[in-house]
């Protein structure tokens, strides 16, 4: 399959994630499962369309903030500040070299990383507090082969968290 530009998912925050998320699966006839990597109260919503869609719905206040040296992205409840919960991840057609050059010729932290050891995504904060995960047409191609329904359920399965 051609890569594509395109978002693959948005984050929001809401004061019951799991009903939104509910509703939303429920307007796009889906799925809504937790979604504890982040944050616990997570939850996301999944299209189960051909693109593997997916909307995660945060705790209200959730803030996301950049992880120490070789560890992901985090949510920490209570935020006021610049940062949020709200983020997405993007398709480039660009290569990993090229995505970082970019990141740094802005001076914005980027770094790989390796989701739930599924799925590879650039790391990159826009203006050091809003993130953006990008992912290149190898990248895509992981997403869209782990992040169906049937992939989130093994894998929530084998972290012990139930859909």
């Amino acid at each position: 399959m051609e890569s594509r530009k395109m978002i693959f998912h948005l984050s929001i925050d809401a004061d019951d994630p799991r009903h939104v998320a509910e509703v939303i699966a429920e307007l796009w006839g889906g799925i809504a499962t937790p979604f504890p990597p982040v944050t616990e109260g997570s939850w996301m919503a999944m299209a189960g369309d051909e693109r593997n869609t997916t909307l995660e719905v945060y705790p209200r206040g959730t803030v996301l903030v950049e992880g120490e040296g070789d560890t992901d992205a985090y949510g920490v409840p209570g935020g006021t500040g610049a940062r949020s919960a709200t983020h997405f991840a993007m398709g480039t057609a660009l290569g990993v070299e090229q995505v970082i050059a970019i990141a740094r010729r802005e001076g914005w932290p980027v770094k790989y990383r390796k989701r739930g050891d599924i799925f590879g995504v650039l790391e990159i904060w826009v203006e050091g507090t809003r993130m953006i995960e990008v992912l290149t047409p190898e990248m895509q191609a992981e997403y869209r082969e782990t992040m169906t329904v049937a992939g989130w359920n093994r894998l929530m399965q084998a972290m012990g968290a139930g859909a």
